[in-house]
């Protein structure tokens, strides 16, 4: 069952052993557990529906709630401390295009604002309901089938409402990948990663998922968007962009067309440490510029370093690493590099080589494939850690951008510094840490994450989190970020657009939505208030 207060499956936990709470009780200090709300005194305050009677509509409190919100930090302050304040009406499950269709033309005639949802997995708050108007939450996971699989072209078509496992499971059974594996993996959509343009682990191989998108239908309530496939076409502006990231403000995604690849023959994933931040720096952008045949480049700075083998557990390997890493001049400031590899095995093996030798210079330690596996074991489980935090009372948040090299070391130190004095106002500590998610010839993504002690009330809570939220994407946009590299914009970044597009973008993202939702039916304010 799923949880309807945190992340994941009821029956999985990431337990924080008593190394583990002392190290946080030692950079933050102490947690402070927080009682939280059951379910049926949140499912109280669902107050009665606002939407007439359809058939694909179901109307019951548990139902809207457990598609009221997303995965973001308000989000888990509203379920935790059950202030729920607006959550959709209703919640539709269609099966078909024609079921969506009926959906919208019922949105036009009774004013009703749609939210599409996929798994709800947001962490930017794109899910969150309006209050002054009836809304629809549209559950798209109904519709997840495998619609056709063109193994010549290498292009696979699916329902838009298709769970990463379940997408993976069609197409591995017939040979093929989409390789497309973000830490939400298990519980998000193929259409939410077109409408945030996600990014998966192993982007270097794969893709972005702009570059697997090759076309689908969007019902909008102007009518069918049609978006062919074309293996190339210079015929104007391609309409896939403007679907791409457009979180729910055009339609409704019913379904994609994908490329595909052959499941790889040999897939493994290495770690490497260097000194400090600057080598490893130094050496991940020579590796990354060098075109090698690489799936996925993970570089962790001295702080997330230093979580990880904390929270590693296995203290005495990790001691014994410790000891060799440290002979080897890799101490207190050390960086850990996380080298994946996915292909025919010999070319696999020949670009880890490439790579290796590449690091050398800079320092680096190539300590094997331990590390690197039980990485790959727990990358979908880690993100568990966020249950296990809260019920000893702290919370963790991130942030995410992207920047040319030049501004990447500068980037993360600013926000690191700006976290710190949002959250000194209140006298508390934050423990913050980077990594480098994904990387490009011409820069990086900067994921940082923030963990600090929960004051135990609500709007303090709230408060706290709006200082930091807002410190850190000040700091993004004053250093040159984007303000989201994987994440999407939806209510919580949307603020801060306006900096990126400037007045001229923002003004066409507008008269496009008006154009094709001239009512403002769907997920208003997203995106683009």
């Amino acid at each position: 069952m799923r949880r309807w207060n945190g992340w994941g499956d009821e029956s999985m936990e990431f337990a924080l052993n008593a190394d583990a709470l002392a190290f946080l009780a030692q950079r933050v200090g102490a947690g402070r557990p927080v009682t939280d709300a059951s379910l049926a005194q949140a499912c109280a305050q669902i107050g009665a529906s606002r939407l007439p009677a359809h058939p694909l509509i179901d109307t019951s409190a548990e139902t809207r709630l457990r598609n009221a919100l997303g995965q973001s930090l308000p989000d888990w302050l509203r379920l935790r401390y059950g202030v729920i304040g607006a959550a959709p009406d209703g919640v539709a499950y269609p099966e078909s295009a024609e079921d969506v269709r009926a959906l919208l033309a019922y949105a036009a005639r009774h004013g009703v604002a749609l939210i599409p949802q996929g798994g709800g997995t947001s962490v930017a708050g794109h899910l969150t309901a309006p209050s002054a108007r009836p809304s629809l939450a549209v559950n798209m996971t109904r519709m997840r089938q495998l619609l056709y699989l063109d193994t010549e072209s290498q292009l696979a078509t699916f329902g838009a409402g298709v769970l990463g496992p379940d997408l993976e499971a069609q197409l591995r059974a017939r040979g093929c990948t989409l390789g497309h594996f973000p830490q939400s993996f298990e519980y998000s959509t193929l259409g939410g990663w077109i409408a945030t343009r996600s990014s998966g682990q192993q982007s270097l191989k794969y893709g972005r998922i702009e570059q697997m998108f090759r076309g689908g239908s969007l019902e909008t309530p102007s009518g069918t968007l049609h978006l062919p496939t074309f293996p190339a076409s210079a015929a104007g502006p391609d309409l896939r962009e403007m679907v791409l990231g457009s979180e729910g403000r055009l339609g409704i995604l019913t379904e994609a067309t994908v490329r595909v690849r052959p499941v790889p023959e040999y897939e493994a994933f290495h770690a490497v440490f260097f000194p400090d931040w600057p080598s490893a720096e130094t050496a991940v952008r020579q590796v990354a510029q060098a075109g090698l045949l690489l799936s996925m480049l993970r570089l962790s700075n001295p702080m997330e370093t230093m979580t990880m083998l904390a929270l590693a557990g296995h203290k005495k390997m990790i001691a014994l690493l410790e000891g060799y890493l440290s002979l080897r001049g890799c101490k207190g400031g050390k960086c850990m590099l996380m080298i994946g590899v996915s292909g025919r095995k010999p070319l696999a093996r020949a670009a880890l080589r490439e790579a290796l030798v590449l690091t050398m210079p800079h320092g680096g330690v190539h300590v094997g494939r331990f590390m690197g596996e039980k990485w790959k074991q727990n990358r979908f489980r880690n993100v568990y850690l966020r249950n296990a935090a809260w019920q000893h009372g702290y919370a963790i948040d991130t942030v995410e951008t992207a920047v040319d090299w030049p501004r990447v070391e500068i980037m993360m130190r600013a926000v690191e510094a700006a976290a710190a004095a949002a959250l000194g106002q209140y006298g508390e500590q934050v423990h913050a840490y980077t990594h480098l998610s994904h990387l490009y010839a011409q820069g990086a993504s900067v994921y940082t994450t923030f963990v600090y002690r929960l004051a135990g009330d609500y709007e303090a809570d709230l408060a706290r989190w709006k200082s930091l939220k807002m410190a850190a994407s000040m700091a993004i946009v004053e250093h040159g970020g984007t303000i989201s590299h994987q994440h999407g914009v939806g209510g919580d970044h949307a603020p801060y657009l306006s900096a990126e597009k400037g007045e001229l973008g923002m003004s066409l993202l507008r008269s496009v939505f008006g154009h094709v939702d001239p009512q403002g039916i769907m997920n208003p304010g997203k995106l683009a208030p």
